[in-house]
């Protein structure tokens, strides 16, 4: 029998998925019923939200624990350091089996060579898997290189590559498996989000989240189909909690779902996410099983760089110091334990950006003379956006160098700037924005952040 003291733990892992597709935030369109149970049952992180929305350096930071731009892996297209400890060579220390299942993006190319594979014992998987897969024809690639071709849908084609590798495993020792799927990415040769048949049609012309009803973009064209990919998603969720159940692995089995970034459909910037905004940045966060059965919904602010060191603590393993997140156990155990007020992201390839996020307020800087594609960091920064997230939840009002709220962007620069020095980032200079005259706009002494 497996040791009872360590749990086996299921990343389940989406690409460019929304936390507002979720009944848990508010989706009327029923995409999500069984995370939406997962999350009453187990914990909700409400307010989970990406470090670096891209799918490599978002990728990297999961990995490793470390911020992308401590690793190098600030932007698509940079491997992962070989000497890198990843999440693989800790739960493999720790005696468990380890597999990875899926998208990588964080190697030199397809097949992923074996000293890129990240420390994985059993491997199935495609580095840039957008590029080398379609909708109904699935390929990756094993440990030795070699490819495969799987039937079905591809959703449903990993999860089923999941369900036989649970099945067929060696029982005497814990797993530890990242299952991380494409969808609800875009197809990136034609430029659409592709359902299987007939999902498409169920979402079309339905509900919009409220910020793609107000800027557009291309979510006209493509919100039907990316609903229909979340729906497939959830139901091959379904499919592996059914697995585990059915081979008596249900309680003791942690999983995690979450996504690399969200969505913004081309409404801040050319592309579909690299901004600092909540659509790319807000992403589902539910854990499940031993540890986090009952936490119910949890109000504070989590970045994907704490998932690393939670998922460690979890298992029971020793969580490293160099991590740059903290387990969340402590806080779930009791709610007035020392925890962040405000996520720190970085943003690169669109821009070279960083921003800071608390609950009522965002803040965001760009680098005019740095180029995304090149430089991970850089000295001078200008700030580009402000928003008063209680009064404006969709940010649809820049407030960025509005007279009435220059102190609360005089504090948020500050914590901008020592949120970066404790990523191993230079000490930036960060130049105010023009003053703007704000009208009736008045901020309170209460309301500037501290």
């Amino acid at each position: 029998m497996p040791d009872k003291q360590k749990p086996n733990v299921l990343v389940f892992f989406t690409d460019q998925q929304r936390a507002d597709t979720s009944g848990l935030h508010g989706c009327p369109l029923e995409l999500t019923p069984n995370l939406d149970r997962l999350a009453q049952k187990g914990t909700h992180l409400a307010n989970t939200f990406s470090c670096q929305p891209v799918c490599g350096p978002a990728r990297s930071l999961l990995q490793t624990g470390l911020y992308p731009t401590r690793t190098g892996c600030y932007r698509n297209g940079i491997p992962l350091p070989k000497d890198a400890k990843t999440l693989a060579h800790h739960f493999s220390e720790g005696g468990y089996d380890t597999a990875y299942i899926g998208k990588w993006h964080l190697a030199s190319g397809d097949p992923v060579p074996a000293d890129e594979q990240g420390g994985y014992d059993y491997w199935l998987a495609a580095n840039v898997l957008e590029h080398v897969s379609e909708p109904y024809h699935t390929v990756l690639y094993d440990k030795d290189g070699e490819s495969h071709e799987f039937p079905g849908y591809r959703v449903d084609a990993m999860a089923d590559a999941a369900i036989r590798y649970i099945d067929n495993r060696d029982a005497k020792q814990p797993f530890f498996m990242f299952l991380s799927f494409l969808e609800p990415h875009h197809q990136n040769r034609v430029d659409d989000y592709p359902p299987p048949p007939g999902y498409r049609e169920r979402y079309t012309g339905r509900w919009m989240p409220p910020d793609l009803a107000a800027l557009g973009g291309s979510a006209h064209r493509h919100v039907g189909g990316y609903f229909g990919m979340v729906k497939r998603l959830d139901e091959a969720l379904g499919r592996v909690m059914d697995a585990l159940t059915s081979l008596g692995l249900a309680d003791d089995t942690i999983v995690l779902f979450t996504s690399d970034h969200g969505c913004h459909f081309r409404t801040r910037n050319a592309e579909y996410k690299r901004s600092c905004h909540d659509s790319s940045i807000h992403v589902p966060g539910v854990f499940w099983g031993p540890g986090f059965d009952g936490g119910g919904r949890v109000d504070h602010l989590v970045s994907l760089i704490d998932l690393p060191p939670t998922l460690l603590d979890a298992a029971g393993l020793p969580v490293p110091e160099d991590m740059d997140g903290q387990s969340l156990l402590p806080l779930l155990r009791d709610a007035q334990a020392p925890w962040q007020d405000d996520v720190f992201i970085q943003i690169s390839e669109a821009e070279v950006g960083r921003s800071i996020r608390t609950k009522r307020w965002k803040y965001s800087v760009s680098a005019h003379d740095a180029n995304g594609q090149r430089d991970a960091g850089a000295k001078e920064y200008e700030e580009k956006h402000l928003y008063d997230l209680e009064a404006d939840p969709h940010e649809l009002h820049n407030l960025v160098g509005f007279r009435s709220h220059q102190d609360v962007a005089r504090v948020l620069r500050e914590r901008l700037c020592r949120r970066m020095r404790e990523a191993g980032e230079a000490e930036p200079r960060i130049i105010p924005a023009q003053t703007v005259e704000s009208g009736q706009f008045v901020v309170y002494e209460n309301e500037i952040p501290r």
